[in-house]
């Protein structure tokens, strides 16, 4: 697999912040360059349900863009990426980028990565989910979005927690062919 050379990671104020915290680790630990969104609200969770602080994450990205600063570097397309990844996504979010309601740095610099053609990765984290959120991860599918919400996966046997973080992460990486060691690849099973 080949690294990608740039990415675009936001945090949004979905629950389970921890996704996106171990994916910029992750790429760091891969040499990618990351530019990082964070929402207020996902710094929000994230001091609720962890021991992670908003300078922890920032400190783990390449560069770090305001949510509001919609001149930032990543709102526009002549700034090459290799795609994004919204990790957590909430609702709102989803909604925003499938109505191209581009009022934040987040929606904006998807937005982007639509119209480019680019790589985008949505996490959503919400259940149940409504007609509403269905219809919208729907409408972003047939534009070639990978909807990957933080399903855990059990054929490995997870023993932890961070084994579960580590298995989701490590199939976003493999959406932009990251290479990785954080989960052991489904080698098949059983007889027929």
């Amino acid at each position: 697999m080949q690294k990608p050379r740039r990415l675009v990671v936001a945090i949004t104020g979905a629950s389970a912040s921890r996704y996106g915290v171990r994916l910029l680790e992750a790429l760091r630990e891969a040499g990618v360059e990351t530019h990082l969104i964070i929402s207020r609200w996902a710094e929000a969770n994230l001091l609720q349900e962890s021991s992670y602080t908003p300078d922890y994450v920032r400190s783990l990205a390449s560069q770090v863009h305001g949510d509001g600063n919609l001149g930032a570097a990543v709102a526009s397309g002549s700034f090459r990426t290799d795609g994004m990844a919204i990790v957590p996504c909430s609702m709102k979010t989803l909604a925003a980028i499938a109505t191209g309601l581009t009022d934040n740095l987040v929606a904006r610099a998807a937005d982007v990565t639509l119209k480019e053609g680019r790589k985008l990765v949505l996490a959503p984290r919400e259940t149940p989910l409504s007609a509403i959120h269905l219809e919208n991860m729907l409408k972003l599918a047939r534009l070639g979005v990978a909807i990957m919400p933080p399903v855990p996966a059990f054929y490995g046997r997870p023993q932890t927690l961070d084994d579960l973080v580590d298995h989701f992460v490590g199939r976003v990486l493999d959406r932009f062919d990251v290479e990785h060691n954080l989960y052991r690849p489904y080698t098949g099973g059983g007889e027929s």
